[in-house]
Formats: C-alpha cells, structure tokens, sequence
C-alpha cells in the first residue's frame, strides 16, 4: 500500500517503522510544518491515509481525504463532538473512513470484556463503579478517547449509572474516571466494581506504542477497497 501519514509524532513514526517493516510505502508525512505539501499529492498515488494528529487538526484532514477520495484510519481523539458530522460527510463523499479511540487488539477484547462484566453486574447495586486511565504527560485530551469508550458501555450496559464525571462521583448515578497524566506511559484503563464486602478489577496494561501502530496498519490493510463508515468490530469480525 502507498500511505499517506498525517501527524508525525511519537505515534505517527512508531506506524511508520510498522508499516514499512511489512512491504508498505509511506507517499508523504505531514504535520504542521508542512501542511501545505497535501496540494501537491497526486490522483491516485495515496491508497489509503492514517491519520494520528492534533484533535484541532484532524477534522480539517479527514475533510481533506474525503474530498480527495482518499480512504482513511484515523486514531485521533478530542474531537468526537463532530463524528456524527464526519461520518455523514464520509457517506455523502462516498468515501471509506475507519474511526478507532484505541487500535490495540488487546484493548479492543478489553472493550469486549467490559461490556459482559458491566451487563453482569447491572443486578448487584451493592457494587459501586469507578475508573481510572493513565497515560503520557504529553495526551491533551482527557478523559481518553478509550477511557471514554469504556465508559460509554458501562453506562449502556449499568442502569444505576447516568453519566461520567471526570473527577471524583459526587452522587451514586455519577460514573467516575480519574485521569493520571505520567511521563513515558503509553496507557493503562482500570475499571473497579467495589463493595462492603470485596473488590473486582480489570485491567489493560499498554508495555509500548508498538500495539497501537500495528493495529492501525492492519486496519489500513483491512479498509482498502472499502467504502462506508468503519471500525475494529468490523475488522475483528472479517
């Protein structure tokens, strides 16, 4: 595949060294200080994009590839209040557009793991819910895009819950989740279910960056040719 990188950080050169060590081109690598070479991309010569940038620049990329028919796998987080607007303009562009708030395979059977656990507990109101995510001083947003994916199953799933508050509950329908921001961390999500009587946790563990990228370049593989709104369930299923 001929990629085309938008956001070249710690994320960005980590797909890099993935995606090259599997047979793939990289066409070009932007950030913000060089923005300006998208104009010079010709038709064609991109199959697919990935893109892990800034939460204030990845609205304006993801419009960038959908007008120039461009497939693409996007990783940032922050900027989720516009997804409904971005996946209707995907639709109507007629393009392919694969959204993940975390592309590690384990955290994905986490996600999958945390569903079952919150529809189990749903009956036992003694146990109070709460969470805890840390990552790197240099993550923005807060609470993660993952934490918030977590967070979203638990309150689909945990009827005694009505919303996340991203500090200490306040009252017992509050879903907390404690944000830690830790240098040289790639991501740890914990959620606990506590009672009078005993505790249970779960817990994924991110050892490096590594994951992250090859999740996000399998998705590439998996989007070409694609067209439609994407995402790991979809991958994970076939």
């Amino acid at each position: 595949m001929n990629i085309l990188l938008l956001g070249y950080g710690k994320m960005g050169k980590t797909i890099e060294q993935i995606a090259l060590g599997r047979g793939h081109q990289i066409i070009n690598k932007i950030d913000v200080n060089n923005r300006h070479e998208l104009v010079q991309l010709q038709p064609g010569q991109v199959d697919v994009a990935i893109e892990f940038s800034q939460p204030e620049a990845a609205v304006g990329n993801l419009f960038f590839c959908f007008d120039h028919h461009i497939p693409v796998v996007c990783g940032t987080t922050g900027w989720l209040e516009r997804r409904t607007e971005i996946e209707n303009y995907c639709m109507q562009k007629g393009g392919a557009f694969f959204y993940a708030s975390n592309y590690s395979l384990g955290v994905n059977l986490f996600f999958h793991l945390n569903k079952i656990l919150a529809r189990l507990m749903n009956r036992y109101p003694d146990y109070d819910i709460s969470m805890e995510e840390t990552h790197h001083t240099e993550k923005k947003d807060a609470p993660s895009g993952t934490a918030l994916t977590l967070a979203g199953d638990i309150l689909s799933e945990i009827e005694r819950k009505t919303n996340w508050v991203n500090n200490s509950a306040k009252n017992a329908s509050e879903l907390a989740i404690i944000s830690h921001r830790i240098a040289n961390v790639p991501g740890t999500h914990v959620v606990n279910y506590n009672s009078p009587v005993d505790s249970i946790e779960i817990k994924h563990t991110a050892h490096s960056r590594e994951g992250f990228a090859v999740g996000a370049v399998l998705a590439a593989q998996w989007l070409t040719g694609k067209r439609g709104v994407f995402g790991m369930e979809d991958m994970m299923a076939g």
